[in-house]
């Protein structure tokens, strides 16, 4: 029999709760609030790395990524090991393989390198197309900030980074990166070969910054009308001190709450373009008649804290970075919500037993299978999760997530424990209280037994 088809789609800087949302009474997500309506919803997905490279890595090799080795924003691949990713997976297995978009994913062999795609495309071959319609793919410097990045040796660099500034895409829509790979997408699905499954990765840029917005959707959420939560610009209690040398509270200083109405217009504007792309692909897929043939899967790397905490970007462990959007629609499964914690690592064995392949021995993650196929729940499962540093090793967080509470320890042995059933904006650090001192423990060295196993050295 032949296996489902996988349409898997990624964006970045995409919250959880994104899914569902409306602001100045506009769905921000229409398209995916309908895959949404037909498919498994996550509510508590969990990255295992608020940062690109180590994220998307971990998912598509199911290891965490101390583990795998890449633990930060490698992009030249010097810490790749060589271990199987999913499209090879795939490939091995007779599927045709597509890669559109981003590469976030590095492996040795490189992942381009490792099979031969079908179609492959990537930032090169976009800033390739932008260059020859005259348009310059250098980023403007008013869309950075230079902040202070702590490095592994103790001392800090001098770093640029996307900040909060927002500006019009001057060009016609059409040439917008997003534009361009849903196009190359579409094109894989007009010519696919129906007696042999097919899988098609899509990679969107948005709403990564910089906050570039195209033109007809940069007025679509006044900033005025915006609900912003409870927290922005405001800081925990108990907040741990070094949380404000950390790269998230920097590019945040001096912010005021007019300037974080123009990022959250900016970031939802991005949203809602970017849900019009997968609804294009989503609708080729139904015109071609491959629907009850393929499994569709969309989720994000990381979101980003748009003020909350008074941070910006991600690279911190708060709900904002780490919990991100996760649906799943499967042929001839019923759709529902499925609460309780799972990590991003959980997709790869998931969908391997999904597709009856074979799984690898040596994947960190748990297959949700059973739970999707016999209507069961996920309970009592802890999520771990690491941070270590964006251009190299640097600053350290790691964090176990349960169902009620989050642990965040970095190696200034400065500690947080909130209780995301009470406090789900996580305001209240309770580690210094001393009724939770046996229940820090108790995480602390489920972190510690967690870690070790993954060859990460922080507790060595």
């Amino acid at each position: 029999m032949k296996k489902h088809n996988i349409v898997f789609i990624m964006t970045d800087h995409q919250r959880a709760d994104s899914i569902g949302m409306r602001q100045c009474n506009i769905e921000v997500t229409p398209n995916l609030n309908k895959l949404a309506k037909e498919s498994l919803v996550f509510s508590r997905a969990y990255n295992t790395c608020p940062l690109c490279v180590p994220c998307r890595t971990a998912i598509s090799t199911g290891k965490y990524p101390t583990k795998n080795g890449v633990v930060f924003n490698d992009w030249k691949g010097i810490t790749a090991r060589d271990n199987k990713p999913f499209p090879q997976i795939l490939k091995e297995n007779g599927y045709n393989v597509s890669h559109v978009g981003v590469d976030h994913i590095k492996v040795k062999p490189a992942l381009k390198d490792r099979i031969k795609y079908d179609k492959w495309i990537d930032q090169t071959d976009y800033n390739r197309y932008i260059e020859e319609l005259g348009i310059s793919v250098k980023r403007d410097e008013k869309h950075s900030r230079e902040v202070k990045e702590l490095r592994a040796e103790g001392d800090y660099i001098n770093k640029r980074y996307s900040n909060t500034y927002v500006s019009k895409w001057e060009h016609d829509t059409t040439t917008f990166k997003d534009e361009y790979f849903t196009r190359e997408s579409l094109d894989v699905i007009d010519n696919v070969n129906k007696d042999n499954p097919f899988a098609l990765f899509i990679n969107y840029w948005a709403p990564h910054p910089p906050l570039r917005v195209p033109e007809e959707y940069i007025n679509k959420f006044n900033p005025d009308d915006i609900v912003l939560p409870d927290n922005v610009g405001k800081i925990a209690r108990n907040e741990p001190v070094n949380r404000r040398d950390g790269v998230p509270a920097q590019l945040a200083e001096n912010v005021t709450e007019k300037e974080w109405r123009q990022v959250w217009s900016a970031h939802l504007a991005l949203l809602n373009y970017v849900d019009d792309q997968i609804g294009k692909v989503i609708d080729k897929i139904k015109e071609k008649g491959l629907l009850e043939d393929t499994i569709i899967l969309f989720t994000s790397d990381h979101g980003d804290h748009l003020g909350q905490h008074s941070m910006y970007q991600k690279m911190e462990m708060y709900e904002q970075a780490v919990n991100v959007p996760l649906l799943v629609k499967i042929p001839n499964v019923d759709p529902r919500k499925i609460e309780g914690t799972m990590s991003n690592l959980d997709i790869l064995p998931t969908l391997l037993d999904e597709l009856d392949i074979e799984k690898p021995n040596d994947l960190d993650g748990t297959s949700n299978y059973e739970v999707i196929h016999n209507n069961g729940e996920i309970k009592d499962r802890k999520v771990f999760c690491q941070y270590s540093g964006n251009p190299e090793l640097g600053c350290v967080r790691r964090a176990v997530i349960t169902e009620k509470y989050k642990y965040i320890y970095d190696q200034m042995n400065e500690k947080e424990l909130y209780d995301l059933e009470s406090d789900p904006l996580e305001m209240n650090n309770i580690a210094t209280e001393k009724e939770n001192m046996e229940l820090i423990k108790t995480l602390h060295d489920e972190l510690v037994n967690w870690s070790k196993q993954k060859n990460d050295w922080v507790f060595d």
